[in-house]
């Protein structure tokens, strides 16, 4: 019951702050050491074998070095239990990213809303890894309300998730995975080989998360009276149509509640990545009122992932 209510304290944390800009935060400093570890290497001296296992040796450092340092910060409140609460509600509320997506995900629809494509462009192209200087208004629109359904996944559900099953220790090696692979994990000739490992890894953490996630935006879309025929058919249908096994299983479910066509190719760092297409070809254009239906179904999805982790620990114990 007290990882419970420690993990039900958090999420309200979340709901109410989000992520203040300016507060410490353990995935700034997991950032910071990838961005380390990977300008120490000169990539262009080494070979494609090299830099892969650079990328593993990367991997274990940063998720090593988070397990190892967040279970001593545990271990060593545990003598006051109110301290070790406290400081525990506040790392799980660190692995929530409800309120922070959504926040996001408002700024740029009051941009399109107020005609400001540059400065959406500028706001999208920091919530993704795609090149955003050249895109329309409904790409714009599509970016980020792929963002916010991809992230549904991987910022609320797969963290409740790990905190349900290992509280705040396993909750925030969760997010040094996620982070490796946000950082790293591209399919470019700069990431390619030592990112490798990395995207590999996060595809596995995010199996099972990604797919509750679809049951949950299935649920929101009939709970909100969206499409959700639709969301049921494109979600079967396309749940797959990406190049990550998790990422279509998200947008699949929004783009058929939505009645959106989201996906297809996209510039990453200059270079142009072929995407399958998610939903039907006569689908309706994308608008900036989509981006707010989005993210209705990320906070009642979000709600429905804690109720069940909740429920199920609840009945484990």
């Amino acid at each position: 019951m007290v990882l419970i209510s420690m993990i039900g304290l958090a999420f309200v944390l979340d709901l109410l702050l989000g992520d203040p800009y300016s507060w410490p935060h353990p995935v700034k400093v997991m950032g910071q050491a990838i961005a380390a570890y990977v300008k120490k290497f000169d990539q262009t001296t080494r070979s494609a074998r090299q830099l892969f296992w650079l990328g593993v040796l990367l991997w274990f450092v940063i998720v090593g070095g988070t397990a190892i340092i967040a279970g001593a910060i545990m271990g060593l409140t545990q003598r006051w239990f109110w301290l070790h609460d406290v400081v525990g509600v506040y790392l799980c509320y660190t692995t929530l990213s409800i309120r922070g997506l959504a926040h996001e995900g408002r700024k740029i629809q009051k941009s399109l809303q107020a005609q400001r494509l540059t400065q959406a462009r500028q706001q999208v192209g920091m919530i993704v890894g795609r090149d955003t200087q050249q895109l329309s208004a409904e790409a714009v629109c599509k970016a980020t309300i792929e963002t916010i359904a991809e992230n549904t996944s991987d910022g609320v559900i797969a963290p409740l998730f790990y905190l349900f099953i290992g509280g705040p220790v396993l909750g925030l090696v969760y997010k040094a995975v996620n982070t490796l692979d946000s950082m790293v994990g591209y399919r470019n000739q700069k990431y390619r080989n030592i990112g490798r490992f990395s995207a590999q890894l996060d595809d596995i953490f995010n199996w099972l998360p990604a797919r509750l996630t679809w049951l949950f935006l299935l649920a929101a879309s009939w709970l909100l009276r969206l499409n959700s025929r639709g969301a049921w058919q494109i979600g079967r249908r396309d749940r797959r149509q990406h190049l990550s096994p998790n990422s279509a299983l998200s947008e699949s479910v929004v783009a058929g509640a939505l009645d959106l066509r989201l996906g297809g190719p996209h510039q990453y760092f200059g270079e142009r990545v072929d995407k399958p297409f998610i939903g039907r070809t006569d689908a309706r254009p994308a608008s900036s009122a989509d981006i707010g239906t989005t993210n209705r179904m990320l906070y009642v999805s979000a709600i429905l992932g804690l109720l069940f982790f909740a429920g199920c620990r609840w009945l484990l114990i």
